[in-house]
């Protein structure tokens, strides 16, 4: 097999890992999600913390910091994920930010602490929680699918070329075309509420947005990937970007709009 062949090989097989974990965690819920998605915060705040420049003990630090609202959001055994949470989060900020004194280490506690209390808030949610959770979480998925193959076949216009030059505004568009039609298949098939459906195209811009940032991030830190921890795909932040941004602003809606 070629190199080129074995890395694709690799990359595959990690991607089918990481799908069939996902899956499953979202279909346990609970615990069981809750506690996978811990553990992709603290590694989150570990690469976050290395492109903010932090040393060893800096990550270290930035890490126990962020878990203490990560585990007051364990459901039946914390308090969940609510406003104890939220406060812990704003508390490992302001920790972060008098004891190392580095505003981008401490923002990385907002930064990884909100999606995850956003994605177990919705997975808790009565009734339709997987539903509601497999919509902000697929339909990132969805969006960067479908970019990647609208910005393959047509090309054109760099969205952004001092940041990620293979981005193009087709892949863009496209994105937001592909997730759309994502979530109202959702609407035909599953019984996702309507507004959700409509509002999606916003979250797939964000989605787009969030990859951008953590690319700016790793441009100035000087690296390729936000980490090595996945072979073939980088780091955690690298695989969830986009999530990091549109999770938060899909719980809200949520709670908004579905009664």
């Amino acid at each position: 097999m070629s190199k080129t062949g074995s890395e694709l090989a690799t990359r595959l097989g990690v991607a089918f890992v990481l799908i069939g974990l996902a899956f499953a965690a979202l279909y346990a819920g609970g615990l069981g999600f809750w506690l996978v998605v811990s553990v992709a915060g603290v590694l989150m705040m570990g690469e976050w913390a290395l492109l903010a420049g932090a040393n060893f003990r800096g990550k270290r630090l930035a890490q126990y910091a962020v878990s203490v609202p990560l585990a007051a959001m364990a459901p039946e055994l914390a308090a969940g994920p609510g406003f104890l949470a939220l406060g812990l989060i704003i508390g490992a900020f302001f920790f972060l930010m008098i004891v190392t004194k580095r505003a981008q280490l401490a923002f990385g506690a907002f930064y990884v602490g909100l999606p995850i209390l956003a994605l177990v808030l919705l997975r808790e949610q009565p009734g339709h929680g997987l539903l509601l959770t497999f919509w902000a979480m697929a339909l990132v998925w969805a969006c960067d699918s479908a970019a990647y193959f609208a910005g393959r076949a047509i090309g054109g216009p760099r969205l952004a070329p001092a940041i990620s030059p293979n981005k193009t505004w087709a892949g863009f568009l496209g994105g937001i075309a592909g997730a759309t039609l994502f979530a109202f298949v959702l609407v035909w098939l599953c019984g996702l509420p309507a507004a959700l459906a409509w509002a999606t195209p916003v979250l797939a811009v964000l989605a787009q947005l969030g990859d951008l940032f953590e690319s700016h991030l790793k441009r100035v830190a000087g690296v390729k990937d936000s980490g090595n921890l996945l072979p073939g795909h980088g780091g955690m932040l690298d695989r969830l970007d986009g999530l990091v941004a549109t999770a938060p602003v899909a719980a809200l809606l949520v709670l908004w709009l579905v009664r």
